[in-house]
């Protein structure tokens, strides 16, 4: 492989290179810094480059390997984590200024099981304030998709998305309250995931609500995705909402296909009044593969969802206030509009309206759980269309409609899963007519992530989505 094909290569593709010792993590190290140096000033993925870290961890991966302490696929992989994780020694910003000196006396749960699976971090990756969505003014750079360098790469987890899809990471971690992973591999043409509540700790991950946030991989591919969870999941003391569950093998349904699976469209996120066209027909022309596959393929339906993305604004901006309340009572102004609007209006939301939200989650949760009985995976667009441009997410609400609209339903297809604990990956799934990615979202049973995993890969493989470059990330 020559630099670039080294950059956009899959941890698949890596692992078996570095373990034989015919690629050598210091390369692919150097390789990505020099990247990050050549292009990250216009794609703005990175807030923090941890150099020399990255080299002295990637010289020890190589001689571990060496030694024949070879510790499995992550061992040696160069990937870079969204700045919501505290890392010891270096700043954590959660994308904010007032954040900007902060600097962890630990390591988030995540960040220590990287390093005990041999990966090579890079850095810290750009996200909207607070991981909150909405920002207007990015403190460390606008962040912008590979594929248009005037479209939006999605949110919160931008940089996430940016330093896969633009080859300036192997695989990174992203973290989704309501879709901040799902949506920028959508956006950013990768693939994200989920997992099922209470598998991956959160301790040391700066919050956004407590009974939501979920972080999670951003990688290539589906193996790669499966192989990342396998490395950071499992129980935590730190964290009791962690599962006692034992870590599964992710990948054990890889390569069985879909024969005989029942699958599920989700009527009310795929024929939604929002979803653009070629959105839904994309949708519509994988649900077709998948029954020429040898799926069992129906439309369902989940009325509930219509109001998920209401429900989620009522819980998780009620959620987020305790945790500023002091910074906005002092100095208000440090933070961005839009931060700061959220979080006032957040604070004047009646107790009776938060409780009817509660309600409504639980009945959410139970309509889902009772649907999957029925079904053994589900799929619906990631997103109601492709990345659009960065001005038009830049632009104030000012009438009802506009929140109905552009807050709460386009929602709707990641909250589904975020408020009903159940797993859900996205994978690409085509490309509009402006050459931007589309992406299609498989969900599942709770703790049943591998037939997540079985059917996301089998479509993956059916096609070659995940194998495309943005012309604009390689240098051409």
């Amino acid at each position: 492989m020559n630099s670039e094909d080294l950059a956009f290569a899959s941890i698949e593709q890596l692992s078996p290179l570095l373990q034989s010792r015919q690629v050598s993590s210091l390369e692919l190290a150097r390789n990505f810094l020099e990247r990050i140096e050549r292009h990250n000033e216009r794609l703005g993925a990175y807030i923090t480059v941890m150099g020399e870290h990255a080299l002295r961890s990637a010289e020890q991966a190589d001689d571990a390997i060496a030694r024949g302490e070879y510790r499995g696929p992550m061992h040696g992989i160069p990937v870079a984590v969204k700045d919501q994780l505290y890392t010891k020694g270096v700043r954590t910003t959660a994308g904010s200024s007032i954040l900007a000196d902060f600097v962890p006396d630990e390591d988030a749960t995540i960040i220590k099981r990287l390093d005990a699976a041999g990966a090579v971090l890079l850095g810290k990756l750009n996200l909207n304030e607070f991981a909150m969505g909405g920002t207007l003014a990015h403190t460390y750079g606008l962040p912008r998709n590979p594929w248009d360098l005037e479209r939006a790469p999605g949110g919160s987890s931008s940089g996430s998305g940016i330093a896969v899809a633009a080859g300036l990471a192997t695989a990174t971690i992203g973290e989704d309250t309501a879709g901040s992973i799902r949506n920028p591999a959508s956006f950013c043409g990768i693939v994200g995931v989920k997992a099922s509540s209470g598998t991956v700790s959160r301790h040391g991950i700066v919050p956004l609500s407590w009974s939501l946030d979920t972080a999670g991989p951003m990688t290539h591919t589906v193996r790669d995705c499966a192989w990342m969870l396998g490395a950071i999941a499992g129980r935590d003391e730190n964290d009791r909402l962690t599962s006692h569950r034992p870590v599964p093998d992710y990948t054990s349904g890889l390569g069985q296909g879909v024969e005989g699976l029942r699958v599920g469209v989700l009527r009310e996120l795929t024929q939604a009044e929002g979803v653009h066209p070629e959105t839904r027909q994309a949708v519509e022309s994988a649900a077709e593969q998948l029954a020429a596959m040898g799926a069992i393929v129906d439309e369902v339906s989940a009325p509930i969802v219509e109001y998920a993305g209401a429900i989620y604004m009522s819980l998780c901006d009620v959620d987020n206030p305790r945790l500023h309340e002091q910074r906005l009572y002092d100095s208000p102004g440090d933070y961005d509009y839009a931060t700061r609007v959220r979080l006032l209006l957040a604070n004047i939301v009646p107790a009776s309206m938060v409780s009817k939200a509660q309600r409504a989650r639980a009945l959410l949760r139970r309509e889902m759980f009772k649907l999957m009985e029925t079904v053994d995976v589900l799929v619906s667009p990631t997103t109601s269309g492709p990345a659009p441009p960065i001005e038009a997410t830049q632009t104030r609400i000012t009438t009802v409609d506009q929140v109905v609209r552009g807050v709460f339903a386009v929602r709707n297809n990641s909250t589904t899963f975020n408020m009903s604990g159940l797993p859900a990956v996205s994978v690409p799934c085509g490309f509009s007519g402006d050459g931007l990615p589309l992406g299609l979202q498989f969900s599942g049973r709770m703790h049943e992530d591998e037939t997540v995993f079985q059917a996301a890969h089998a479509y993956e493989q059916a096609n070659d989505w995940s194998s495309r470059r943005p012309e604009d990330a390689s240098g051409q």
